[in-house]
């Protein structure tokens, strides 16, 4: 079994945080630090707890001068990278808002070696002006991890970070940000670009439709961002989507011979397969993709669709095999009972079926 993500921040990392802080900070108390980070609550924390759990002990045993601190930090980070070294955006998420021009070099600089996707975004709630005008100008800098954090520091709905309702109202400033980077040569650059326009989509979808119009077609890098940030208008079926990326309603397609495994037990993978015929011509242009409705502890059901495949197909027929594993994963909890299938064409469903997923007895 995978190690838990919370292992990052352990008490190795905690043992050299301590020991790199004492080098460049004498008066540190290394030992008193350790033991009031790793306290009784330490192994039952998850991995954001940890991380404040550290920040905010960090503050206990450092100057009470903010600027004084953050010197410290600055220089002992430069013996950490990788996520655990978020902690030091961490520090100054909490303690530096009042703090505007020392604490942006500093994430400028913490950036670079992790991410400070994180903690720019109180900055943003609260100078959302001088902010986005920073932000632009990390959007055209020579660094490629300040460029990254210009567009995924804004993000609307940035996983595991705080909200920019503001951006889910009006996405204009961040939709300024992303037409600096649509032609990064940083493909890390652009998978936040088309993530961001992908966030973007979930409220806004005609705003996305009207800026993927004009960035398509305009250079591959651009090509691309638009397809991946459109790829939740896409699987919703949205049809403004579809139509602008080449897929046509699907009504020469015909799904026949649909087969599924009628029964698995829990941890069991399923088998379905169809074939796929145009009526008339060619198959042409496809995506195809499969929803399974997925059973609930309540007896409802939850849809999810995945992808099969995408292409212009030059032939009158295609065969599709397909497995989907019910192995435990941590992102999802299987629960017993019917469950359905469904194959999507060019967003419109086509056929469906139904198979059993019992507990193992």
């Amino acid at each position: 079994m995978a190690e838990p993500f919370k292992e990052l921040f352990n008490q190795e990392f905690v043992n050299d945080l301590a020991d790199a802080v004492k080098q460049q900070y004498k008066a540190f108390d290394a030992v008193e630090f350790k033991a009031c980070v790793l306290d009784r609550e330490w192994p039952a924390r998850e991995l954001k707890q940890r991380m404040r759990h550290i920040s905010s002990s960090l503050q206990d045993f450092l100057p009470n001068d903010y600027g004084q601190s953050l010197e410290i930090l600055k220089k002992t980070s430069q013996a950490f990278s990788g996520l655990a070294h978020i902690v030091f955006a961490d520090f100054v998420e909490i303690y530096g808002l009042d703090h505007f021009s020392a604490s942006v070099e500093a994430l400028a600089l913490f950036t670079q070696n992790s991410s400070a996707e994180f903690a720019v975004r109180p900055f943003i709630k609260k100078y959302p002006v001088k902010m986005m005008q920073q932000m632009e100008k990390w959007a055209v800098s020579d660094n490629e991890h300040l460029r990254r954090l210009a567009s995924e520091g804004c993000r609307p709905r940035l996983p595991w970070a705080m909200a920019l309702p503001q951006f889910k109202k009006d996405p204009l400033p961040v939709l300024e940000i992303l037409g600096l980077l649509k032609n990064d040569p940083s493909e890390y650059v652009r998978k936040s670009v088309a993530n961001n326009l992908n966030d973007i989509s979930k409220d806004n979808p005609e705003i996305v439709l009207g800026r993927a119009k004009k960035w398509l077609g305009k250079s591959k890098e651009t090509d691309w961002i638009v397809k991946h940030g459109c790829r939740t208008l896409l699987r919703a079926g949205n049809t403004g989507a579809l139509l602008l990326l080449g897929y046509e309603e699907p009504a020469n397609i015909r799904i026949s011979a649909l087969n599924v495994t009628p029964v698995i037990k829990m941890g069991e993978t399923i088998e379905f397969s169809f074939s796929v015929t145009a009526e008339e011509g060619m198959l042409g242009k496809l995506r195809l993709e499969y929803i399974i409705d997925f059973m609930k502890a309540n007896g409802k059901t939850s849809p999810k669709i995945f992808k099969i495949s995408e292409g212009d197909f030059e032939s009158e027929k295609r065969d599709i095999v397909k497995n989907h594993s019910f192995r435990p994963i941590t992102t999802r909890k299987y629960y017993p009972g019917t469950h359905g299938l469904k194959i999507i064409v060019n967003g419109v469903q086509k056929a469906e079926a139904a198979f059993d997923v019992k507990n193992i007895s």
